[in-house]
This record gives structure tokens, C-alpha cells and sequence, in this order.
């Protein structure tokens, strides 16, 4: 179910099986929206919402969704109490949580621009394990690491900027949006403020209680992968082949630790030394790295922008260091040993930047949608790095 309005949250009954689902409330005359429909809107988001209406979520508007109960309720599976994500969900629940994540993103990756990059890949990983349920953002507890103790995670530094979302959206509607939500918007949003596209995220997701860092480890796409893996990874999450070109495209703003590449650059068969390198990787490129960054096989603090000279900027720019064999990644390299997926990215450069932008919006949608946790499943944590 996909368009504009509210989420409005009420437990039914449908076979014996209590479950929550989420009904789908558009306002009344949404298809010809006035000025003063708009103006009560903005002034009724302007008013701190009573417990009672916390609670409720906007139940008096209920009766004007009752035709799409039994649309909603259709939309429970066999395995478990799933509706579908919506745009607008926090409409009359939250209705200015999508501004405040907005504009606290806009005012502060501009100060620290690589947190664009891992608010982004933050999502990525989140949404490869256990789907988009903010599990990633969980610490571990009772002896047990979890997914953020990973490998793949220990370089994203975003925790902090999410938390700090969260507090805020807390004190203006407590309880009421997920963590899951706040990470997919605020990667959005980074898209934006660094010049790429926005798209309308839906919403609705809920939290997860179980994150696992051996589950990490065992469905995160990695950087040394060749092109029949990283499809079959993507293929595990119900993701297509354009799918992992056009989001392979955020490492337009990405960058990487010399230690997730360096055997590219000293010791890519195991003979070892500057003259084993991979042959994939431009030789030139590959000898401005040994130079420049990454002088050592050992290091791993040294990071190298994946889009040299343009990794601030949300571009083209990123395809065309792959196609001149400058990906910095194994990863990257390996799209164009696929001749579907070269030809994808030929497609991108030589058209309008408006293209990629549309097909990696619609990718983004299709990523952020990955195995969620809506209705029942799950919970609206009060704090992101704990459950409730």
C-alpha cells in the first residue's frame, strides 16, 4: 500500500490471531488539497500531542480508513503480522518527524561530510541482516557481540548521529518512531545534502530485538568479493542485478581503510611486494596508492576516498573511475566482469545524471524495504542501542 497519510496503529483480531496492524488514513479531500486544510495541519503539528492522543495515534480518524481494514489485514503472513510500509506513516502520530530528522541532518553533515557515507552504509549493512530493523544499532549484551562488533562495522561511526536524532525525537513524540525509520531517512536526507536525490521513503518499520555478530559476518557483501557473490548476496535479500550497480553507486561518497584493499595493492596472488599487484587495478592508480596512502600492507588506519576528488559530491562520478579500472575495491572491479552490469554503468555515464539518480532512488526504496518488521514484529525502542 503506497501513497500519502497517516499511520494509525490498532490491535484486530482475524482468525483467532491477535496482531497489530498499521491502517492506512488518507485526510479527508487529500486529493485537492486547500490552503486551509494545510494551514490546520501545520497548526495542529504545532500543539504538544496529550498521552491519551500519543496512545491513540490519531484513532479518531479511524473510521474513515475502516473500508482499508480488511486490506491491511490481507496483508498478514503466514509468518507473522506484516503490513506494508507507507508513506506518510507518522502523519498524525509524529507529523513532524520527518522535518526534524531533515533538518538536523542538513545542519550538521555539512559540518563532518563523510558521515553522509556511513549514514548511508549504516543502512546498507542494517538492512543485509535481519532486514531494516535498526538490529545494527543494538549493543551487545549478555556476553554476546553484536552485529556493530563486526568486521564490516567497526569503521561506521554514525551511532553517536543516530542517538542523537532519536533524543530529539523522543521529547516531541515519545515512543511513537522507530530507530529503523530514523536511520532510513537520515540516509535519505545525506543523499540530499550532498547533492544527490530524494525520494519518498515509506515508513513504518519497527525495531528488532536480536542482533547477532556472527549474522554480520555471514550475509554483509564485502569488499573483496567477486561478481557471482555479491549477486547472490543481493539475490538473498530479493535484490537484482541493477540493484547492486546502482547501489554500488553510493561509493561516490564512500571511503575506505587501506586494509580492506591493501592486498590489491602488495599481495594479490600471496607472492607478496609492490609487484603483486591485482591487474585489474590501474597500474598507475595503483602506484599513486603505494606512494601516497596506503605505504604499508599493515596499514589499517589510512582511509582513501572511493571518488577521488569528488567524494564530498553525490555524482557520476564514481562509475567513471570504475570504468578507467580505478575502483578501489574488489567489489568494484568486479562489475564490469559482468557484462549486464557493465553495460549498466555505461548506460549511467553516458546519460544525464538524472537517470542514475532515479534508478538508484528507486533501488534505495526497494533496499529499505529488505525483511521489515512492521504491525506486531519487533518494538519502537526508546533508546536505538538497546532494546526496551
Amino acid at each position: 500500500m503506497r501513497g500519502r497519510g497517516s499511520g494509525n496503529q490498532t490491535p484486530l483480531t482475524t482468525r483467532g490471531l491477535a496482531v497489530t496492524v498499521c491502517i492506512y488514513s488518507p485526510e479527508p479531500g487529500s486529493e485537492s488539497r486547500t490552503s486551509s486544510s494545510s494551514r490546520r495541519e501545520s497548526e495542529a503539528s504545532q500543539q504538544p500531542l496529550e498521552p491519551r492522543e500519543r496512545r491513540e495515534c490519531g484513532m479518531a480518524r479511524m473510521a474513515l480508513a475502516a473500508a482499508l481494514v480488511a486490506v491491511a489485514v490481507a496483508g498478514v503472513l503466514a509468518g507473522g503480522a506484516r503490513a506494508q510500509l507507507v508513506e506518510g506513516f507518522y502523519a498524525s502520530c509524529c507529523p513532524q518527524a520527518e522535518k526534524i530528522i531533515k533538518n538536523y541532518v542538513a545542519e550538521h553533515v555539512p559540518r563532518v561530510p563523510t558521515i553522509a557515507a556511513t549514514l548511508l552504509r549504516t543502512h546498507f549493512h542494517d538492512c543485509f541482516v535481519r532486514g531494516c530493523d535498526a538490529s545494527l544499532l543494538l549493543n551487545a549484551t549478555g556476553g554476546k557481540e553484536a552485529e556493530k562488533d563486526a568486521a564490516p562495522n567497526k569503521t561506521l561511526r554514525g551511532f553517536a548521529f543516530i542517538d542523537r536524532i532519536k533524543a530529539i525525537i523522543e521529547k516531541e513524540c515519545p515512543g511513537v518512531v522507530s530507530c529503523a525509520d530514523i536511520l532510513a531517512l537520515a540516509a535519505r536526507d545525506s543523499v540530499v545534502v550532498t547533492g544527490g536525490p530524494s525520494w519518498s521513503v515509506p515508513t513504518g518499520r519497527r525495531d528488532g530485538t536480536v542482533s547477532l555478530k556472527q549474522e554480520a559476518l555471514d550475509n554483509i557483501p564485502g569488499p573483496t568479493m567477486n561478481f557471482t557473490q555479491l549477486l547472490q548476496s543481493f539475490q538473498n535479500k530479493s535484490l537484482s542485478l541493477a540493484d547492486l550497480v546502482w547501489l554500488s553507486g553510493a561509493h561516490t561518497i564512500g571511503i575506505g581503510h587501506c586494509n580492506t584493499f591493501s592486498e590489491r595493492l602488495y599481495n594479490f596472488t600471496g607472492r607478496g611486494g609492490p609487484g603483486d599487484a591485482d591487474p585489474s587495478l590501474d597500474p598507475a592508480y595503483a602506484d599513486n596508492l603505494r606512494r601516497t596512502k596506503c605505504k604499508t600492507l599493515t596499514d589499517n588506519t589510512t582511509i582513501v576516498e572511493m571518488d577521488p576528488g569528488s567524494f564530498r559530491t553525490f555524482d557520476l562520478s564514481y562509475y567513471r573511475g570504475v570504468l578507467k579500472r580505478r575502483g578501489l575495491f574488489q567489489s568494484d572491479a568486479a562489475l564490469l566482469t559482468d557484462p549486464a552490469a557493465k553495460a549498466d554503468i555505461l548506460s549511467a555515464v553516458n546519460s544525464p545524471p538524472e537517470f542514475f539518480f532515479q534508478v538508484f532512488a528507486a533501488s534505495m526504496v526497494k533496499l529499505g524495504a529488505v525483511e521489515v518488521k512492521t504491525g506486531s514484529e519487533g518494538e519502537i525502542r526508546k533508546h536505538c542501542a538497546v532494546v526496551n
